[in-house]
């Protein structure tokens, strides 16, 4: 969801710029972070009462980092069947909601870029979405790679890894992922790599 915002963030960027500051305020960004952690945790409040009442059973070791819903399942004794379709329904649900509203926002980006003259105008505006779409890709596609391959497919502890990278390594990665924009961040960069270059240089 947070994602979901920060492409509407991108949309009224390119689409609307001169009422940019206007639109996206610091009151509108707190109401989009407000209502993406209100969602998580609506989200998360349907799984949780029913693993209340549910039985497991067996050794009660999880096979993963996370104590996530799908792994949780694994150990359970009792029917299964109302946890797997809340599950569905919810995870559905907000995954199809926010693909439409990011997926929308991005087909509403192009057709704008498309309508820009300049060559240089258009790379600032692909530019803009660049750290966005970049996240984008990373985290649903190691989502889609965890939750929508057969697990026959996978190899034995190939699952873990998916769910480390989508819900640990990747969120590390935005923070550094956004700063790569920043101009600043882009010249100490240019600056560390010529040091470098010269080291080796003068090394050998």
């Amino acid at each position: 969801m947070l994602l979901t915002a920060m492409g509407y963030d991108r949309y009224v960027a390119i689409c609307n710029p001169l009422r940019y500051a206007t639109v996206m305020s610091r009151r509108m960004c707190a109401q989009l972070a407000a209502i993406s952690w209100t969602i998580g945790i609506m989200d998360a409040m349907p799984p949780t009462f029913l693993l209340s009442s549910m039985s497991f059973c067996g050794h009660q070791t999880l096979d993963n980092f996370f104590c996530e819903v799908p792994v949780l399942i694994q150990l359970m004794c009792s029917d299964i069947t109302s946890m797997v379709i809340t599950t569905f329904i919810i995870g559905f649900g907000l995954g199809a909601t926010s693909s439409i509203i990011t997926l929308t926002s991005y087909f509403l980006i192009i057709a704008a870029i498309l309508r820009i003259r300049s060559a240089a105008g258009r790379r600032q505006a692909f530019s803009t979405c660049s750290a966005h779409l970049t996240a984008l890709l990373l985290f649903y596609g190691t989502v889609f790679s965890a939750y929508l391959k057969p697990t026959s497919v996978y190899a034995k502890g190939q699952e873990k890894i998916f769910s480390l990278l989508y819900a640990g390594l990747i969120p590390m990665l935005n923070p550094v992922i956004y700063t790569l924009r920043n101009k600043e961040v882009k010249k100490a960069l240019k600056r560390t790599s010529r040091k470098d270059t010269n080291f080796i240089d003068n090394s050998g």
